[in-house]
């Protein structure tokens, strides 16, 4: 990790995002440069080495004439912006009295951003412009450590001329490296050792360090970069002179602005299929640009500098290295996995009910029942309507009473309009300082749907007991399972507060970057707030992970059992404590696709337990739509029905028979498959893996599978390809190189690494398996309490040599930390050579109560004369499609097996 620091004592803490064990040193795998040398810009392949003038005043013709030779040899791919500002029509005048070079960009379609936004920077980098030079460098038992100085400052405000960086080598595959204050140019060159790829070279534009504005580029080994988030755009991001913002906002998702969340990371994929990742652990206001050189500028305005470079060298090795870092994502209770269906306007908790019991009546799984605003009372956190909800601990006890379970949303906005007595919440807050001050120290007052609110301050400890105080009163009136955490970025319907916000440097620092509204505090709270940790100019996009690790905290102590959350706010760390939705989307066939990009890059991100409304939430859906999303849905990671008040109802019991029964279908699939889902998130749990996962993970070699955004994998096995757009009853899919099989009939369809049609009428999502797996499935039934206790079904996918694998995790599915404690089983399944083997690994759970009834082998190439069940004949069945079935096994599930067949 390299971290540029300066020594504040505003700097945030982030300790549950750093990992207890002592790091090891690095192997050989990269080569870390420091360079000495002035910055280095790279022209494509070649290097050039400028020598750095000492003055930024007093260039004479001859001079100036050299310059602007010098600046039209630097290819627009290759112009970094020196003037970023927004909101500025940047003449020759302004660009040059910053020292910069001035060329309008030749492409026309540049020609009306002359600031470079999203175009070709008129204004840009000269190679000598001034930065920072290692002065001193002493090795250190990680790694090293040394000192970077300038003599000339830039033209930011607060220029600080002198840093230390240390760098440390933590593991085997990861990188540190941390920049801070200390007492020409510093470029800092990462490569692979084994390839010699560049990971990462910071001496393609000059080093900034100011008190609020922190500036490093570096260019990119390829233009496939992911992560980012969170923004709606396709699951590889474009580089053609992209800006991505971060700073969490309350806004639907849509392209080219700030959403709910921040995550500094990405994934970059190299030539040849290696691949590493990059992390700046910062938490304030910032741009990312990627430009196509390829390169990407890091532009900060607070926090330090400290990055992480992941070595990979897959794909999957990198988010595996990523989330030891920012913590492992929580094993989620086993009924998160089922169907959940709310809605914003079910106005009685009566007509919630209804909808309830039409769905058991229809025989269409669900699992938890939720509520949006409207169960509360006057939209007050822990109240709930007396009148139109009266029955809503009856439903909540109904809902119990048939293994299913109820989730409530809150918002972070406490009502302070109540008179002094009636609203304990507030009261109790005031009386315990729970809440943001503004910068007088007064509490904050903003307003939300409840009116004027104030907002806790989840960065204080205390603020955390009183949160759990008032779920735990809550829930004795209302036994709730679980909370949905909504607003939390935090939302604001005023611009800071109802008194405004203070006029100074930190509501309108030197740099603001392009938040939605223009403004720090648009729609949220002033940046000059106090919180206990911090301002939050520093907190603000931490607040919902705040707030997930409190909800999370509290839920363990009320029910005693693995706590759920979604949360909308999300930060790295968050998979530790919650789930996320992906918004207030929009009931279209383009927030159908993009729901896609945005689950798998979420499972990038640390965050599996993800999904996005289906059938969206504002807008009524046709019914063709809704009917493919919940194909789509059934395969999120987190399937949610959800949608907006004042709209016709959209749950599955709201349509035609027809439609009715093509949701049941795909719902009662994902039951099935709940055995593979649950074990997906148990390796995610434990070692980091994705479980929505993109065919680039398994297939890195592969350049066309890289910006497949409209199919998926579940783990390494289960291929997924949806319909994404209406009256079509076929869909294309790439298949790449191998064996592959229809997955409801055992069909095989070899690929060179192609595209191939597939039938796909309106009751059916396309599912292919990958050769070489093996599936376990269940009979589902209308709870997953109630299908996890079905027989089990294994399906193998044979590959030409014969073999498959696979594997199953198995606990009592709500318990805390059954795998830490070893109250869990595990089991691998295997065939070779004509033989499956059920190896029990790990037995501390007692699951003699599930069988092994069916085992299907796709792929068999010829009929046996015999099979055998733990050498006892068995009868079986053989059809022309290569398929052997092996039916009535009555098998523990906790005891070996073996089937053969001859």
């Amino acid at each position: 990790m390299v971290s540029y620091k300066r020594l504040n004592p505003e700097d945030v803490q982030f300790s549950s995002a750093v990992l207890s064990e002592e790091p090891r040193p690095v192997q050989e795998e990269v080569s870390v440069s420091l360079c000495l040398e002035p910055s280095a810009v790279i022209f494509k392949t070649a290097v050039r080495i400028v020598t750095p003038q000492t003055s930024q005043t007093g260039v004479n013709n001859t001079a100036a004439a050299s310059r602007r030779e010098v600046c039209t040899l630097i290819p627009e791919a290759w112009r970094f912006d020196c003037y970023p500002e927004r909101g500025v029509v940047v003449t020759k005048e302004l660009c040059e009295a910053r020292n910069c070079c001035f060329i309008p960009a030749s492409s026309p379609s540049s020609a009306a951003r002359p600031s470079g936004r999203n175009g070709i920077p008129w204004c840009f980098y000269p190679p000598d412009f001034p930065s920072y030079s290692l002065v001193s460098i002493n090795d250190t038992s990680l790694g090293q450590r040394g000192t970077l100085a300038k003599e000339v400052k830039t033209y930011y405000p607060a220029d600080i001329l002198t840093l230390e960086v240390e760098i440390r080598h933590e593991t085997d595959s990861r990188l540190r490296v941390r920049v801070k204050l200390s007492k020409e140019p510093f470029g800092l060159i990462v490569k692979r050792s084994s390839t010699g790829a560049v990971l990462l070279n910071s001496t393609v534009a000059p080093l900034f360090y100011a008190d609020q504005f922190l500036q490093f580029s570096t260019s990119l080994p390829s233009q496939f970069i992911y992560g980012l988030g969170e923004h709606r755009s396709t699951f590889l991001h474009d580089v053609h002179w992209n800006t991505l913002t971060m700073w969490a906002r309350d806004v639907p998702p849509m392209e080219q602005t700030n959403l709910y969340g921040a995550h500094p990371f990405y994934l970059a994929m190299e030539e040849g299929g290696n691949a590493h990742g990059f992390f700046l652990l910062n938490s304030n206001a910032m741009d990312v640009v990627l430009q196509p050189a390829p390169a990407l500028t890091w532009r900060t305005i607070g926090g330090i500098l400290d990055f992480y470079v992941f070595l990979g060298p897959d794909p999957g090795s990198v988010i595996e290295q990523y989330v030891e870092v920012v913590g492992y994502p929580a094993m989620p209770i086993y009924w998160a996995l089922g169907y959940h269906l709310c809605r914003w306007g079910y106005n009685t908790s009566d007509s919630a009910w209804e909808v309830v019991k039409n769905m058991r009546n229809y025989g269409i799984p669900q699992d938890v029942q939720w509520n949006d605003i409207d169960y509360m009372d006057q939209f007050m956190d822990f109240t709930y309507d007396s009148s139109k909800f009266a029955t809503l601990p009856d439903m909540v006890k109904d809902l119990h009473a048939h293994d299913q379970r109820y989730v409530m949303i809150l918002d972070p906005g406490i009502s302070s309009t109540q008179p002094e007595g009636t609203y304990w919440p507030f009261d109790e807050g005031l009386r315990r300082q729970v809440f943001i001050k503004d910068a007088e120290g007064r509490t904050l007052i903003g307003k939300v749907w409840p009116g004027l609110t104030a907002y806790p301050d989840f960065s204080d400890a205390v603020t955390h007991e009183w949160w759990y105080d008032n779920l735990k009163r809550f829930h004795e009136k209302v036994p709730f399972d679980g909370l949905w955490i909504d607003m939390n970025e935090p939302s604001n319907f005023l611009d800071g507060s109802t008194n405004g916000c203070p006029s100074d440097s930190l509501e309108n620092p030197p740099y603001t970057p392009g938040v939605l509204g223009g403004l720090l505090r648009a729609k949220t709270l002033c940046a000059t707030a106090q919180q206990k940790q911090s301002i939050h100019y520093n907190m603000h996009s931490l607040y919902g992970l705040m707030e997930a690790k409190a909800s999370a905290s509290a839920l363990k102590r009320i029910v005693a059992k693995r706590p759920f959350v979604i949360s909308r706010s999300t930060f790295p760390s968050q998979g530790m404590y919650s789930g996320h939705w992906l918004g207030d989307n929009r009931s279209q066939w383009k927030d159908l696709y993009t729901s896609i990009a945005g689950m798998l890059t979420f499972n990038l991100l640390g965050i599996p337990l993800v999904g996005a409304d289906i059938c969206g939430f504002s807008e009524e859906p046709e019914e063709e739509l809704c009917v493919r999303w919940t194909q789509l849905g059934a395969f999120y990671p987190f399937t949610r029905n959800h949608n907006a008040i004042d709209m016709k109802p959209q749950d599955p019991t709201a349509f035609s028979p027809l439609a009715r029964t093509a949701m049941k279908q795909a719902l009662l699939l994902r039951y099935s498959l709940f055995p593979v889902l649950y074990t997906l998130f148990h390796h995610a749990h434990v070692h980091g893996h994705t479980v929505a996962r993109p065919l680039m993970f398994e297939f890195p070699k592969d350049v066309k599978t890289y910006g497949i955004d409209k199919q998926f994998l579940w783990g390494k096995s289960l291929l997924v390809t949806p319909v994404l757009d209406p009256g079509v009853d076929y869909v294309d899919g790439y298949f790449p190189e191998g064996l592959w099989y229809d997955y409801y009939t055992g069909y095989s369809v070899r690929s060179k690494g192609e595209e191939l049609p597939l039938q796909a009428p309106l009751d059916k999502i396309n599912l292919h398996l990958r050769e070489g797996s093996v599936i376990p499935t269940q009979t589902p039934n209308l709870t997953l309490w109630v299908s996890s206790g079905q027989p089990l079904h294994l399906i193998s996918a044979l590959s030409d040599d014969g073999s498959a694998t696979g594997d199953l995790f198995w606990d009592d599915g709500e318990s805390i930390d059954t795998y830490e404690t070893n109250q869990y089983t595990y089991i691998i399944f295997s065939v070779a050579q004509n033989v499956m083997t059920s190896q029990v690994l790990h037995n501390n759970v007692e699951a003699t109560y599930i069988t092994v009834e069916l085992a299907s082998f796709y792929g068999v190439k010829e009929k046996p004369s015999r099979v055998l069940v733990n050498s006892q004949d068995a009868s079986f069945t053989y059809r022309e499609n290569q398929v052997l079935t092996v039916a009535d096994l009555g098998l523990n599930l906790s005891q070996n097996f073996t089937i053969s067949w001859m």
